[in-house]
């Protein structure tokens, strides 16, 4: 089979498959982008995300991930919401989860996708395959670039004058080489609205991002107490941040997402509605969603830091619940967000109370900042 004819018949297949777009790479990476990729280590713009450290070597050469490798293709899936959710950052008395994981688990529903891609492969071309869906350490926006399917955005994601800031990313690895998609070219130009609209100034020049600072990452990846300066930026998001690939002007062109499983729930819970939660009610309740990931006591600790930007007096019954959680970081949490809330009086009065039984020093640092 000819080259063309070859590279057109898989890539039917996939878009039949329910894929948006796909692009072909080569397997190679610039001396730029790797030199790039470990500056933002040495500079610990990933935080407590080690794992970036440990697998560096196979970030910048996938043979390492798979010795037959010679060919990556890329396939995309939109997302795009129904409407732009930047208007939910007003909604304080709601909790704001990210438009990606509103809906089923995304990983699960491009898996199976991509499973039967991979049977198809290996059925009708006789080919062996690698499939990936955020599981391995892929350059993965550097080879989306490559394979056309957009560019590197200021906010580094990638953006597609089809699909705006809205897309799913994951691989497939093939032992073949096949021509690569001539790569897409930076169309964001001199506008700068995700770095402007970032509430915790997280995105820096030269399409870096600080993770340290990013909402996303302090509430998914994150495990320790929100850094004090930080939390009143976060407004109420409980899960993830959506700001700065909400701004780009670019999602004008794209159009809602068609692949139910993924099209956003519009619908927001009250915080409440969450602050009465239990571990148990949490894994039920996100069984399906990428949420399950970060665990009850992450999700909680972002839900209490929520409720103190809330203004809602409402919830401070709620929030009382929680002064007695065994984990440290709950309570602590709890005790920023209630003095948020309440009268000078009632925060010195629940500081008195709470001081004479609690040992644990983060919890002491924040009752001793009540004033």
């Amino acid at each position: 089979m000819k080259m063309k004819d070859l590279k057109k018949r898989i890539s039917d297949e996939i878009l039949n498959s329910g894929f948006d777009v796909v692009g072909f790479s080569n397997i190679k990476i610039d001396r730029r982008t790797k030199s790039n990729y470990l500056n933002f280590l040495k500079k610990n713009y990933h935080g407590e995300m080690k794992w970036l450290e440990r697998h560096y070597a196979k970030k910048i050469n996938p043979k390492l991930i798979w010795k037959d490798v010679k060919t990556i293709l890329v396939v995309g899936q939109n997302y795009s919401p129904p409407s732009n959710p930047i208007k939910y950052n007003n909604k304080k008395g709601k909790a704001n989860i990210s438009v990606y994981a509103s809906n089923e688990d995304y990983h699960v529903v491009i898996k199976e996708k991509l499973k039967r891609i991979q049977y198809w492969l290996k059925n009708k071309l006789k080919l062996e395959s690698k499939i990936f869906v955020d599981s391995s350490p892929i350059l993965e926006k550097y080879f989306a670039q490559k394979a056309s399917l957009g560019w590197q955005g200021k906010h580094t994601n990638i953006v597609s004058k089809k699909f705006g800031s809205w897309l799913f990313l994951a691989e497939i690895f093939l032992p073949i080489e096949i021509h690569e998609t001539e790569k897409e070219q930076d169309n964001c130009g001199t506008c700068n609205k995700c770095i402007d609209i970032c509430p915790t100034n997280a995105l820096l020049k030269n399409n870096i991002i600080d993770s340290r600072r990013c909402i996303s990452y302090l509430t998914i990846e994150y495990k320790g107490p929100i850094p004090m300066s930080l939390r009143k930026k976060i407004g109420n998001k409980v899960y993830g941040c959506d700001d700065c690939l909400s701004i780009c002007p670019w999602n004008k062109f794209s159009t809602e997402a068609v692949e139910k499983k993924l099209i956003s729930n519009e619908k927001l819970n009250d915080l409440n509605f969450f602050l009465n939660f239990n571990k148990k009610k949490f894994d039920n309740y996100f069984h399906n969603s990428p949420v399950k990931r970060i665990g009850w006591i992450r999700f909680l600790r972002n839900v209490i830091i929520a409720s103190g930007n809330s203004k809602n007096k409402n919830l401070v019954n709620d929030l009382f619940q929680h002064l007695e959680n065994e984990n440290s970081i709950i309570r602590g949490s709890c005790v920023w967000s209630l003095s948020q809330l309440l009268d000078k009086k009632s925060k010195n009065e629940l500081k008195d109370v709470l001081l004479l039984n609690e040992k644990n020093q983060y919890v002491l640092y924040e009752l001793n900042l009540i004033g």
